[in-house]
């Protein structure tokens, strides 16, 4: 791959949509184009969704020039801006303090991997643990030298405290300076049928970064999260991959914010090898780590060691947010989110693509939140409508959670929102899936306006990998704020099932945070032009309506809405 220039954006020239705005059948969007001015005098877009705006504006973001919009570098300053500058054309306001930009302070630690070390001993006599193959580890703490000195070693079954499932597994037990052993996913997994937490479905108990917050806030100095396979939906390869090498985190002041000292992941071998050494047969240790009433278990003779030294630079991105201002309820606040970021640029042997661009992931997504702020700029709405793209999703939602510690509307004034991740180019689908099916009311909205489209509701056909989770939406989620994540079916009126189930194998196995992520001419845009408006229209009945969806009874942010509806 070759770059190919600055885009327009970046020199004051225009960019070219492709042609005039096509009837969506919708009766709250115009469908005339947009007269367009300043840097961008020659580029026309319409309040309609229509194919050629998405293409216009996923094939600038996925352009070779802002080169994988990695947050904090050249490529990606320059695509926020750009998203800014499209913002204000369309006729979005500056969302925070008269400005398109929330300034997102971002901490890079990279570990000293030469000067560092972590292992886990048997009675004084080191196992050896070789970073990546068997353990990979690091610290989240803003200090240049951490340690853990022969730190007892317990194994805390799932780690995971859920009042309102009657779960505990810290209960009675004082782990202060102690390295806690945990496994992945939650009780649920691994019983499904039991009715323990939401089955197979993962919970937000089950996600790797909540294990290491609820070690850190029961005082662990260290935390050993066992990786398996199944129940972590992913292989060691990605562990290896993605928790190595530098790690960005949200910048905070020393001693601010609650981490154990070293949080790390073992492949089950070396952690098969531990229980074994400590006398626990660990088929039937983690079994019973599965059921109500599980304690604790000691792994005697085990202690936990390391020295680790960091370098640490704080980094400037930004969240990018505009506002249409409601007519009749201006302080209530309808919410759509994507993540504008990717991984940007990787060293690669000569010859090799390492250009990341990020088409699907997700210039797709942000295409469309402007695509649906443009519809709302042309025919506000009775409520405020925020279109929120935020930075940092690669590296662990920091981009949402930053907003989710520093809203820029108040919880109890935002009605809900929406989260648009990656649509995959295919054709027209009978189906929508939900990711997280059965969390909150806003899919009754969703079920109804579907059915217009003569399409019929899904759940995430892999709901034991967490999805839910594992997106910006969930940084609201945690706050409170009822949050639906959507997307394209597998269902395809042209093809059926075995096609659409093709398409997305295809791109899992061939382009997803890969250098083929590109965008393409021949993408079949059919599909994402009709869930985009999907995607605006359950949003246009809320923000038109007087409605405050909650989560469904059991879900587990579900005390969090009543209690903020109650203030």
């Amino acid at each position: 791959m070759k770059h190919t220039g600055f885009p327009a954006a970046l020199i004051g020239l225009a960019v070219v949509a492709c042609s005039p705005s096509a009837e969506t059948g919708t009766d709250t969007m115009a469908d005339t184009a947009t007269e367009t001015t300043g840097a961008h005098t020659e580029s026309m877009t319409g309040a309609a969704i229509n194919e050629a705006d998405l293409r216009h504006r996923i094939a600038t973001l996925a352009d070779d020039s802002f080169e994988g919009r990695a947050p904090a570098t050249p490529g990606g300053i320059a695509a926020s801006q750009w998203i800014a500058d499209e913002m204000a054309r369309i006729g979005l306001e500056p969302g925070y303090e008269g400005s398109y930009f929330q300034p997102v302070s971002l901490l890079a630690v990279s570990l000293d991997a030469e000067q560092s070390s972590f292992d886990v001993s048997f009675e004084g006599e080191p196992l050896g643990l070789s970073m990546n193959e068997d353990i990979v580890y690091w610290s989240k703490l803003n200090a240049s030298d951490i340690s853990v000195e022969d730190s007892d070693l317990v194994f805390v079954g799932y780690g995971v405290v859920a009042p309102e499932y009657g779960w505990d597994d810290y209960a009675d037990l004082d782990v202060e300076g102690r390295t806690v052993v945990m496994l992945v996913n939650d009780p649920g997994y691994a019983n499904p049928d039991s009715g323990l937490f939401n089955g197979n479905a993962m919970t937000y108990y089950g996600r790797w970064t909540y294990k290491y917050e609820e070690a850190a806030r029961q005082g662990a100095a260290a935390v050993i999260l066992i990786h398996q396979t199944a129940p972590a939906s992913y292989g060691w390869n990605v562990v290896s991959g993605s928790w190595s090498g530098t790690q960005l985190d949200l910048a905070r002041e020393p001693g601010e914010g609650q981490f154990a000292n070293v949080e790390s992941w073992v492949t089950e071998d070396r952690a098969r090898q531990m229980f074994e050494l400590a006398g626990l047969d660990f088929d039937a240790v983690t079994a019973a780590a599965a059921e109500p009433g599980f304690t604790p278990v000691e792994m005697t003779g085990l202690t936990a060691s390391g020295q680790l030294v960091n370098s640490a630079e704080t980094m400037e991105s930004r969240n990018v947010v505009g506002v249409v201002p409601g007519t009749t309820r201006p302080d209530e606040y309808v919410l759509y989110t994507a993540h504008w970021d990717h991984i940007g640029i990787r060293d690669v042997p000569e010859g090799e693509d390492g250009l990341y661009n990020g088409a699907v992931d997700n210039a797709t997504g942000t295409a469309a939140i402007l695509e649906i702020g443009e519809a709302f700029a042309a025919n506000p709405a009775e409520r405020s409508v925020m279109i929120l793209a935020v930075t940092a999703e690669e590296s662990g939602l920091l981009g949402s959670a930053y907003y989710g510690e520093n809203p820029i509307v108040p919880f109890d004034q935002t009605v809900g929102g929406l989260n648009i991740d990656a649509i995959l180019p295919t054709g027209r689908a009978r189906d929508v899936v939900v990711v997280g099916h059965g969390a909150s009311e806003l899919e009754d909205i969703l079920t109804d306006a579907a059915a217009e489209q003569d399409r019929y509701i899904v759940p995430d056909p892999n709901p034991e990998a967490g999805y839910f989770y594992r997106s910006d939406h969930i940084e609201l989620a945690k706050q409170g704020v009822p949050m639906l994540y959507a997307d394209g079916g597998f269902d395809l009126r042209e093809g059926g099932r075995e096609a659409g189930e093709a398409i997305g194998a295809d791109y899992r196995a061939n382009r997803y945070h890969g250098p083929a992520d590109e965008y393409s001419e021949d993408w079949n845009m059919e599909g994402m032009v009709e869930d985009t408006t999907l995607f605006f229209t359950v949003g246009s009945r809320l923000a038109n309506s007087d409605a405050w969806p909650n989560w469904y009874e059991g879900n587990e942010f579900r005390a969090l809405r009543d209690a903020q509806r109650s203030e």
